[in-house]
């Protein structure tokens, strides 16, 4: 009977462990297949550090089995007492000097690595008309949600950040509440966004995620900030140059644009009526609004950051938004019905630049 259930216990381990994995090497998230040279980068830091634990285990476990080995009981008798090596000044410099040698190998890259990636000198530099020639995204994390500024193209969008490829783009990261981290697993990161000052650093993305699962890489909190922290996701949608300047070009054309609360579509009315205070409808402008900027709500691919993108679950999210983000500040605000609800949702997804 015990035997059995040992050999069950083996399985299910097995098989969570298989839940675990499966995940990586998927493009869109996965540290595995890293999609810029920072990621890249760190990845070999990561395979540095693999490679010497894996050493260290493996001379480890060969001098106790040589020593298990050489000196059992049935070989060596009852009696028998090993060579006694205490105070040896031989093996004393031995376990003493190799560690010092293994810690200097893994941190000699690691540092120069963060000292590299902590070089933003680029992120002020300007061509002969005084404009920055690098493109710097100010990211503002918030419980639970993140907040993309273009300072320099005077745009700002929430939870789907958009970037050129085969650039460097840099960073400015702030909290708004309580400490967060800023990581796509894909690409590179992971960096702490705090209260009290700014971080710094780049990212360069060289793979369009249009071919990824969802058309995105993914982006995660990896600092525990409450309990929607496991919730707290964005995406990130990687264009080429020119594609991404028609992008922030149609995201400078929603200027002005706002939502209407005598307008004959119930939804647009029913939002400017209960939720126009917290949420711009455009995406041109500063940062700083209580909610999430919604101009290109209808072109993300996730509801909250983490549902299925459609109309019914945006009106799930709207009417109680607490059973699904517990935590959230929306929790607690304007209350509609569920008529409301569903019409505001509908109306969300009309909200497009990309359509």
């Amino acid at each position: 009977m015990m035997k059995g259930l040992k050999k069950w216990r083996l399985f299910s381990l097995l098989a969570v462990m298989t839940v675990f994995l499966s995940a990586c090497g998927e493009e869109y998230i996965s540290t595995l297949t890293p999609a810029g040279p920072v990621g890249r980068e760190q990845l070999n830091i990561l395979l540095l550090a693999t490679a010497i634990m894996t050493l260290v285990v493996v001379v480890v476990s060969v001098i106790y089995l040589l020593a298990f080995v050489k000196f059992r009981r049935a070989k060596v008798g009852e009696n028998h007492m090993p060579k006694q090596v205490e105070g040896s000044h031989t093996l004393e410099v031995i376990w003493t000097v190799i560690p010092i040698i293994l810690l200097l190998i893994l941190a000699v890259p690691t540092l120069t690595a963060t000292y590299k990636f902590a070089d933003v000198a680029a992120m002020d530099e300007v061509d002969e008309d005084g404009n920055k020639t690098a493109l710097t995204v100010n990211v503002t994390a918030k419980l639970y949600w993140w907040e993309f500024e273009y300072p320099e193209q005077g745009i700002v969008t929430a939870q789907e950040l958009v970037v050129p490829t085969d650039e460097k783009v840099y960073f400015n990261l702030i909290a708004a509440d309580v400490k967060h981290s800023f990581w796509i697993p894909s690409v590179g990161g992971k960096m702490d966004t705090n209260v009290e000052n700014i971080n710094k650093f780049y990212l360069e993305f060289d793979k369009e995620s249009e071919g990824l699962k969802d058309g995105v890489f993914y982006g995660k909190c990896a600092e525990l900030c409450g309990p929607s922290h496991a919730l707290m996701d964005f995406k990130v949608k990687t264009l080429d140059r020119a594609s991404f300047d028609t992008w922030v070009a149609a995201m400078q054309a929603t200027e002005g644009a706002t939502a209407d609360a005598n307008s004959t579509d119930a939804g647009e009315a029913a939002f400017a009526n209960s939720c126009l205070m917290c949420h711009a409808v455009s995406g041109s402008g500063a940062a700083g609004a209580p909610g999430p900027n919604l101009a290109t709500f209808g072109d993300r691919n996730r509801v909250a950051g983490f549902m299925k993108h459609d109309v019914e679950n945006t009106t799930e999210w709207i009417m109680d938004p607490e059973e699904y983000k517990p935590g959230n500040l929306m929790t607690g605000m304007y209350k509609v019905s569920p008529e409301e609800a569903e019409a505001i949702a509908e109306y969300l997804m009309t909200l497009s630049v990309e359509k």
